[in-house]
């Protein structure tokens, strides 16, 4: 676990709001980052779409689809 100290400048009434719903404390700003970080990630996986579509790459059936999470899952397994 590391703890950080971090210092933000927000505008009063947006701060207020965050105190009332429970979002100023580190188990909040967890979720938070964790929610940002997840949706970073997916925007990147969708910015992939157009340049593979564009290199002619055939998509995947269901079928490939679900041997490629079970491979993936194995190889994690083993680690």
């Amino acid at each position: 676990m590391t703890t950080l100290e971090v210092k933000l400048k927000l505008p009063d009434s947006l701060a207020s709001q965050a105190k009332a719903a429970g979002l100023l404390n580190s188990e909040a700003i967890g979720k938070l980052l964790a929610d940002a970080l997840r949706s970073n990630a997916f925007d990147e996986f969708l910015s992939t779409a157009e340049p593979v579509e564009a290199a002619g790459v055939a998509p995947l059936s269901p079928e490939e689809i679900e041997a490629e999470i079970k491979a993936y899952r194995a190889e994690r397994r083993s680690k």
